[in-house]
């Protein structure tokens, strides 16, 4: 009995212990929980492709420093030299009390290692430029760093690292700042296939860091990465990113940087600003005037070079689908017809050095006709004929593929003249016929290479008989002898007229 009391009271406090658990779970989990900030983007502290620089090189609401290079769709912080820094900062301050942001970048080179990473900050002040991955030491709020080098030794990069700062601390290098971080990960986030995302959040003094690792392509496929609680940073301040190289390099791009502000909730959201102020506001309205002389003066041109339009454009200036098809659809012909009348070249190329080779054995065997039997050199009379007739054979199957690529060229011809009146069906007719004609030449071909081939064997000529020489072997001895004569006679002519010289002196 007292075994059978032990053993309910356990089981009813595991009872109660569970249904504990599973109301706090459901309770932090729940959807629709109010617990769920509001988010509310701003546009003044953010940016993205495409169109993400102006004309002049800038980047709305945004300064970009040192190396950076903004384009349509991204800004590259810096380049895979060596010893490059770059940064880009808001121009106003934040005054998020609570915040978040998400981040889009590729780091790529080519070595196994990188160097020297990149860094995301939220400072009290710009910092420009400086020995912290291209922005200034000793800076006021907070800095997450994506670091590729090992500069410890000790293997443990890429890393994320959140250090914060109060204006006094210097970075350490030597120990890639793990004697300073207050929460850090192991990511590798070189070279993937897919942009890397990070998430970073501040929320009730709270900050927790998302990395996706760019594995895939889905946008929401974040890990957690580190979170710090009871984070103190400034009240307003920077946003910003930079990047540095030092002796090895990397291409660091950053793709978007969108902030959204975070409210509790609740609570009231901030009214948005009614006014802009008066300068910005004569800023905006030069650049649309601006703008505007452009368009204007591009009309003006546009008007000047094509006299014949008016007004809004018709719909008759703009290609149909079915138009963009049937013209793709006669370039396609247009190019089989170049390649056929090119095969009907080399084709008549081939005839003419069919004929002739005909015309030289033919003037060969009437030349030959006179021979006896048994002379040498003299080719037999059978072997002739049935060249003959193999080139004759010859002759015959190249004109009847001439005959096959001209009525390929007059279908061809056809289709065209045709036009847009000729429906789908009928072009696809054609090319089927086309493609017929092709078979036939191409089963030509093959059946004169095997008339006039054997299965293991070369086309070769029949040897021509040796011509006799006009040099025989007694003419060649006596010009030898004259030859000698004349030497020994000029040689001695030579030392006779040399020892006569002699005798002056």
């Amino acid at each position: 009995m007292a075994v059978s009391m032990d053993k309910s009271l356990t089981v009813a406090a595991g009872l109660l212990i569970f249904c504990i658990i599973f109301n706090r779970t459901n309770a932090d989990v729940a959807p629709g929980s109010n617990d769920a900030p509001h988010r509310r983007f701003e546009y003044k502290y953010s940016f993205k492709g495409p169109h993400l620089s102006q004309s002049d090189g800038t980047i709305p609401f945004w300064l970009h420093n040192g190396n950076a290079i903004p384009s349509a769709d991204q800004v590259r912080i810096t380049p895979s030299l060596r010893s490059q820094k770059g940064s880009v900062w808001t121009k106003n301050k934040a005054a998020f009390e609570n915040w978040e942001a998400e981040i889009t970048f590729r780091v790529t080179g080519r070595g196994r290692v990188g160097a020297d990473g990149l860094a995301i900050w939220f400072t009290s002040d710009q910092g420009l430029e400086g020995p912290v991955f291209g922005a200034a030491d000793s800076w006021n709020g907070l800095g997450i760093f994506f670091d590729s080098f090992d500069n410890d030794a000790k293997k443990n990069n890429p890393a994320v690292l959140i250090v914060g700062n109060n204006g006094k601390l210097v970075y350490d290098h030597q120990n890639d700042g793990s004697t300073q971080a207050l929460g850090s990960c192991l990511r590798d986030f070189r070279n993937k296939p897919y942009p890397v995302r990070a998430k970073i959040t501040y929320y009730k003094k709270s900050l927790t860091v998302w990395i996706n690792n760019g594995f895939t392509p889905d946008k929401e496929d974040y890990e957690f990465c580190a979170k710090v609680d009871n984070m103190i940073i400034p009240a307003e301040g920077f946003f910003g990113i930079s990047a540095a190289t030092g002796g090895l390099a990397d291409d660091h791009d950053v793709l978007s940087f969108l902030t959204f502000r975070l409210t509790e909730p609740g609570q009231q959201e901030p009214v948005p600003e009614a006014e802009i102020p008066q300068e910005e506001k004569e800023k905006y309205q030069e650049e649309f005037e601006h703008f505007q002389q452009d368009l204007d003066k591009k009309k003006h041109e546009f008007q000047k070079e094509h006299p014949d339009i008016h007004g809004q454009p018709s719909e008759d200036n703009y290609e149909s689908v079915n138009d963009r098809e049937v013209r793709q659809i006669f370039e396609g012909q247009n190019r089989i017809h170049l390649e056929i009348k090119q095969l009907n070249r080399q084709l008549d190329m081939i005839l003419d050095e069919q004929r002739r080779y005909v015309t030289v054995v033919t003037d060969e065997i009437t030349k030959r006709g006179a021979l006896t039997p048994g002379q040498p050199g003299q080719v037999p009379t059978e072997e002739l004929d049935s060249l003959v007739k193999v080139q004759q054979e010859v002759l015959r199957n190249v004109n009847d593929m001439r005959n096959t690529l001209t009525e390929s060229l007059r279908q061809m011809g056809n289709v065209h003249n045709q036009g847009n009146a000729a429906g789908t069906y009928e072009t696809v007719q054609h090319f089927n016929d086309i493609k017929e004609h092709l078979h036939v030449v191409k089963k030509d071909i093959d059946h004169l290479i095997q008339r006039n081939r054997g299965p293991n064997e070369k086309a070769t000529c029949p040897d021509l008989p040796p011509f006799p020489s006009c040099l025989s072997t007694t003419h060649f001895f006596m010009f030898v002898a004259v030859q000698t004569v004349l030497f020994i006679g000029y040689i001695m002519y030579r030392s006779q007229q040399e020892a006569a010289a002699k005798k002056f002196f």
